[in-house]
Parts: structure tokens; C-alpha cells; sequence
């Protein structure tokens, strides 16, 4: 493997991209591309939950990632499910090349009302990584410092680790 792609999707934000990018190269030794993307989500909407399904949404880039050596991780900015979870903050091919991270239940306004994009930064950074590691072919990890345990609500997104553990590196020949 020689190269992530990240590629916002119909994202607002560029200088955020730029900050979240600089804090994510610290964590991967691989070279990081950006590719932005202009794509109508409307197929992947739910109605009834007023949120996208993430497992559409992955599915619909696949195509995207064909001709990268290595792996695509699509930002969003919208509220993603599964049906069998009320929201995730992302989903990932296990082994395979293509995940995805929404940053809209990272932000600290969502539950406070208050602005904080350093924790914006910090949990989104958790958020790629965890997803990468799921595309590395890791499972969630028992250990809390490291970053590919579960997290079910913010709170364990704040909790955990933000690099992996040293045994999930060596799965994974970090």
C-alpha cells in the first residue's frame, strides 16, 4: 500500500480539512492525498430517520477507489446510520479499501451547543484512524489507549486512545 486518499464530500470547510489532514500525518507513515468531491448523497437519505445510510454511501464510492494503491476514506458532514444503530460516526470495509467518517456528531456544538475545533480535530483524527484501521483488517480492540476500541456514544470517542495500540500496530506492521 502506498497511499490514503481522503476526499471530502460536498464539504464546507477546507481550512478544517487542512487542519484534521496535518494531525492525521502524524499518525500514518503513508502519503496522504486529498481529492474533494462534488456527490449528490440524496440516493442514501432516509426519510423516516432524516440521516444517510452509511453502507449506500460506501458502496456508491467504490468506484472511486479502483485506481488508488491503497486506501479512500470519504469525509461527510452529514448524519449517518445503520439499521441497527440509531447513528454511526463511520463505517469501513473490513479489509478492504474504502471507509467513511461524519464529522456532524464530532462537533461539540452537536451535544453542547459550544464550539471547540480542537476536539473537533482531536475526534475526528480518532474517527479516520479507527475506520483506516478497520480497512487494515483490525477489529475492535479491548484496550482503551488504543484507538480501535469501540465507541458507542461521544464520550468513548473522547475516552480512547488516539493512535493504536502497540499490538494493533504489529497486526497491522505499524
Amino acid at each position: 500500500m502506498s497511499e490514503i486518499v481522503i476526499a471530502p464530500i460536498n464539504f464546507s470547510n477546507p481550512e478544517l480539512i487542512e487542519k484534521i489532514l496535518s494531525e492525521l500525518k502524524k499518525y500514518l507513515p503513508y502519503k496522504i492525498n486529498l481529492q474533494p468531491l462534488q456527490i449528490d448523497l440524496n440516493f442514501a437519505y432516509s426519510i423516516e430517520r432524516g440521516q444517510y445510510y452509511s453502507t449506500k454511501i460506501i458502496q456508491h464510492l467504490l468506484p472511486f477507489s479502483e485506481n488508488i494503491n491503497g486506501k479512500f476514506l470519504a469525509l461527510l458532514e452529514v448524519d449517518l446510520f445503520i439499521p441497527v444503530f440509531t447513528y454511526v460516526f463511520g463505517e469501513a470495509q473490513l479489509n478492504g479499501k474504502v471507509s467513511i467518517v461524519s464529522l456532524t456528531r464530532l462537533h461539540e456544538e452537536f451535544y453542547s451547543g459550544i464550539s471547540d475545533e480542537k476536539l473537533l480535530i482531536e475526534r475526528s483524527v480518532k474517527e479516520i484512524l479507527h475506520e483506516l484501521g478497520h480497512n487494515f483488517g483490525l477489529i475492535h480492540c479491548k484496550d482503551w489507549d488504543c484507538v480501535m476500541h469501540s465507541s458507542l456514544g461521544i464520550e468513548e470517542v473522547d475516552i480512547k486512545g488516539i493512535d493504536y495500540c502497540s499490538n494493533c500496530k504489529r497486526m497491522i506492521r505499524l
